[in-house]
């Protein structure tokens, strides 16, 4: 039985363990084995490990000290599949990255200061830096607070994570195609590359107000083909090649606010609606905004004209999130981001892993 140290943690509205690279096997493949079998992945409820039996809580989060000069600590970031035998480490994950500063600190990563400490992450998945916040108190990291996010319930210490060099995370271009509007199958969508790839679509145009719930639209057989069949093209156009077995871009559905927000969004992940919505998409979502003739942009318009503000809110199935843009230049690929989330340490300990899962690659 192999015994892995890790941290479950809850970073937004995402779960699972957070865990040293140096715990895990270096082989990749060995790495990846473990996971599988740590999470319990190939099953609905991942009932044979510590996953969720959600794609929201089937998340793993390695950290090791950074070799890069203007970062801290490295984080990879690991999607486990829920229903097949497989992981991916294409995309990085926002929520997750609520973790990773804290766990830094009480591992000793990085030493802590007082009243903040601001951890530069470094994402191995796409290359980006970013500062995380840390709430440390007479030098140690707090998790209470009374900062509420949509989507979790109860309140937590605040935790800012300004994304500092998003556009391009993939492909190397924040408009991938070279295009605002390009036509898939005559629906016009925007492909951009912002902290995450994703294809922004017109709810309507797919023959959706935008704000069904998301087992409403996942149980929608037809329309859920429809949307893999776009992403895939779109995967294609935006250079990231056959995209069946990766979970990027992701196609989300926009649609004008109805409570009050800025856009009203349904994120998926890609093959189902995630409950709130990724930080990492977010991101993205609220920098199209400012792109003239985008999707995001098209379906603001029309609006009642508010003051101009730096602050995105973002409404999705749990409410809402609001996103901060700064820009220094007028290079739209130079924005940043920040956002305010929280994190919630589970447990600590050893998770086990059956021995079995080592020699089946080797």
């Amino acid at each position: 039985m192999l015994k892995i140290p890790c941290v479950l943690m809850r970073g937004g509205t995402s779960k699972g363990p957070v865990i040293l690279a140096s715990d895990l096997p270096a082989n990749v493949e060995e790495r990846d084995a473990v996971l599988l079998g740590l999470m319990g992945a190939g099953h609905e409820l991942e009932i044979d490990g510590i996953g969720g039996g959600s794609p929201q809580t089937s998340k793993v989060a390695i950290v090791s000290p950074s070799q890069h000069p203007d970062a801290d600590v490295d984080y990879l970031f690991v999607q486990v599949m829920v229903n097949e035998r497989r992981v991916d480490t294409t995309p990085n994950c926002g929520n997750m990255l609520c973790a990773v500063g804290p766990f830094a600190i009480e591992k000793g990563l990085v030493s802590a200061t007082c009243p903040v400490t601001t951890v530069r992450i470094r994402n191995l998945n796409t290359g980006t830096l970013v500062d995380a916040e840390v709430q440390t108190p007479d030098g140690r990291v707090t998790y209470e607070g009374d900062t509420h996010i949509d989507g979790v319930p109860g309140t937590a210490a605040p935790l800012g994570l300004t994304f500092l060099n998003s556009a391009g995370c993939k492909t190397g271009k924040l408009l991938p195609t070279g295009n605002v509007i390009d036509r898939i199958d005559e629906v016009e969508v925007t492909c951009i590359d912002m902290a995450m790839p994703m294809m922004l679509i017109d709810a309507t145009q797919l023959g959706k107000t935008g704000y069904e719930k998301p087992a409403e639209l996942e149980a929608d057989r037809a329309f859920m083909a429809r949307l893999e069949h776009l992403r895939r093209q779109a995967g294609r156009a935006m250079g990231l090649g056959d995209v069946a077995d990766k979970v990027i871009p992701k196609p989300v559905l926009l649609s004008k606010p109805h409570a009050g927000g800025t856009i009203s969004v349904r994120y998926f992940m890609p093959h189902a609606c995630h409950r709130s919505l990724a930080i990492t998409g977010s991101i993205g979502i609220s920098t199209a905004t400012r792109i003239e003739n985008s999707v995001a942009h098209r379906v603001m318009a029309g609006q009642p004209k508010m003051p101009y503000t730096n602050i995105i809110d973002i409404e999705h199935p749990g409410g809402k999130i609001s996103v901060s843009l700064t820009n220094d230049s007028h290079e739209i690929e130079k924005t940043r981001a920040a956002v305010i989330r929280t994190c919630r340490k589970l447990f600590e300990g050893v998770v086990c892993v059956p021995d079995a899962v080592i020699p089946a690659v080797i």
